[in-house]
């Protein structure tokens, strides 16, 4: 099919979708149903088969698809029989299509314990505890302080004051909390511990535990932390900022990384008991209360739920089928959190976002985060009761890209004349957890790693409208890194997107440091980075951060369909075009300039 035909196809399979949802009154201000039911799916690339999919894949009952936990592997048997059923062939471990990963979790048992003046308090019940990687510092007759509330620095107790104390704090305002586009990876983008000034306290209590129901509760206690480093999401975590550490700091650092201050989870009648049954809401910072002893059981377990899909599509030279284009994408997200109403939280997230957009994405303050007002009364009109929600769908990241990737594979085993060097899909795991899978994958290839002539990586390409980011649109498409390593990619890259009947405007912008203070580093912050450090060149899609990044409202019901369907087919139209071409070389020691932004 023709570009022109193409897009025409995909334009009115959505506006056949939306009628036939508008007729049922079920959809929303961008056209959307709330459910889509599973069915077949076809060949042909369309907003159908992606929402088909999408809906499945980012549904609640995959629980966030978060690593090494029972959503992700529901998330990836789901692509594994899929590519069963188109009949690529399996390309993991032992003749199978998953690669599984060494990956443990940390957690503390329900054998934890913890009271206060000889008074015990009930695991979950009453307290949690946050495991790291490591154990954390012996609490024995540690006394207790009220330190203030996260983020309010002006009324909180001094580091001073907090050494070697168990520091009780209220959590921040709901509105201050730290969202949308800030800090995405490796503590770049300006991001301030707010708990940095409590680092000497032996353990840090937050009384945030009142709002998560039992499941929430035991999520809490089976965190993402891998085994160890994956790769990273670019050099250095801290970017290289802040003075020399004098010798004693470093001895600090040391002891704070060999064994790590507690982290603690309290409900409010726990806190109160602290303070001899004072409501901590009526104390000053510098309260004082009891003294804690506790004794947190700490293990490691192995998981069998942390794995890369993995499948080919052999080529067809009989000379170039040795050779592979590969395409990925990250087949987790974030888990479970405390659940909110979901339509409140949307509501607020589209407001914030506008002033974000309309400060030039300069970070919002406190106070303008404070001032920002829901009109409750028209949401209850259409959902008169609160719909809770815990889960982190992940519907853009990055289920957008994984059902990209499985669509193309659909439309590549479709093919009568299949491309002429071999097609390398991967599904990653643990890109939020630190790139674990491609640094696993990378380190383990099951193809030799120097016949990979390319690497595709497709993260968040389900939103980018006006709304989302500054210059978003229908057509608006960023990409990084495709002229930073290769020119000969970057060329094709643009060769592909000039050929069609609607050309996409390719933002390179996010190739280097921008002003917008999230998106820094974005080159370093997805699975093509690991790609890049192995000498292939990558192209890396996205269609920005938004309002709901990594928040329970990455629904699939927000997604832009016909934008999304649109780039899936040009991503695989790309890959074709390399798979069929002249294989790419890497730049050398300096990247290509990239052509500026089309106007």
């Amino acid at each position: 099919m023709n570009t022109a035909r193409r897009a025409a196809a995909i334009f009115g399979a959505f506006a056949s979708l939306a009628a036939s949802a508008h007729a049922q009154g079920k959809v929303n201000r961008y056209g959307n149903p709330e459910k889509v039911a599973p069915a077949p799916t076809t060949g042909a690339i369309t907003v159908r088969d992606l929402q088909i999919r999408l809906y499945q894949y980012a549904d609640d009952s995959m629980q966030g698809r978060q690593i090494g936990r029972i959503g992700n592997k529901k998330a990836t048997d789901y692509i594994a029989s899929e590519l069963k059923r188109l009949k690529v062939t399996p390309a993991g471990d032992n003749g199978t299509y998953f690669q599984l990963l060494p990956y443990h979790f940390r957690l503390f048992t329900n054998h934890s314990r913890l009271q206060v003046d000889g008074n015990p308090l009930a695991w979950e019940k009453d307290w949690l505890a946050t495991p790291g990687t490591q154990a954390p510092r012996p609490i024995a007759d540690v006394p207790v302080i009220f330190g203030g509330t996260i983020g309010d620095t002006t009324n909180q107790v001094s580091a001073a004051q907090a050494a070697g104390k168990f520091v009780v704090l209220l959590p921040a305002p709901a509105s201050a909390a730290p969202t949308g586009f800030a800090g995405r990876g490796g503590g770049r983008g300006g991001f301030v511990n707010p708990l940095a000034r409590f680092t000497g306290a032996v353990a840090v209590a937050t009384v945030d535990l009142d709002a998560l129901s039992p499941a929430a509760r035991a999520q809490i206690n089976q965190p993402v932390v891998a085994t160890a480093a994956g790769g990273g999401r670019g050099p250095g975590g801290r970017g290289g900022q802040g003075a020399p550490a004098d010798s004693l700091a470093i001895l600090h650092a040391q002891i704070n990384q060999l064994a790590p201050q507690a982290n603690i989870r309290l409900t409010r009648s726990a806190a109160a008991g602290l303070f001899g049954k004072r409501p901590i809401e009526t104390l000053a910072a510098g309260a004082t209360g009891g003294t804690v002893t506790a004794s947190l059981d700490y293990v490691v377990l192995p998981s069998d739920n942390a794995r890369n899909v993995v499948g080919i599509i052999p080529g067809s030279d009989p000379v170039l089928k040795n050779q592979y284009v590969a395409i990925g994408a990250h087949n987790d997200h974030v888990g479970m959190r405390a659940p909110v109403d979901k339509d409140s939280l949307k509501a607020f997230n589209d407001i914030r976002n506008r002033l974000l957009i309309a400060n030039k994405m300069v970070q919002l303050d406190q106070q303008q985060l404070a001032a920002i007002r829901v009109n409750m009364d028209s949401i209850r009109k259409i959902h008169p009761k609160p719909r809770l929600d815990s889960i982190a769908n992940g519907a853009d990241d990055d289920g957008s890209g994984s059902m990209a990737v499985l669509e193309i594979a659909e439309h590549i085993a479709s093919m009568q004349v299949k491309p002429k060097r071999s097609t390398l899909f991967v599904w990653h795991t643990g890109e939020e957890a630190g790139l674990l899978g491609s640094a696993y994958y990378v380190a383990n290839p099951t193809v030799p790693l120097d016949s990979i002539v390319a690497q595709i990586n497709i993260d968040m390409i389900g939103r980018g409208r006006a709304e989302d980011l500054p210059g978003g649109g229908d057509d608006y498409l960023g990409v990084v890194g495709s002229y930073f390593d290769s020119k000969d990619l970057g060329d094709q890259v643009a060769d592909a997107n000039k050929k069609l009947a609607k050309p996409f405007r390719l933002d390179y912008q996010f190739d280097s440091t921008t002003t917008w203070s999230g998106y820094n580093n974005i080159y370093g912050r997805s699975d093509h980075f690991n790609y890049a450090r192995a000498g292939i060149p990558i192209a890396f899609f996205f269609t920005g951060l938004h309002g709901d990044y990594h928040q329970p409202s990455d629904e699939p019901e927000y997604i832009d369909y016909p934008h999304y369907a649109a780039i899936t087919n040009y991503v695989s139209g790309l890959l074709v075009n390399v798979a069929n071409g002249p294989r790419p070389r890497i730049n050398g020691t300096r990247p290509a300039k990239p052509p500026k932004p089309q106007p």
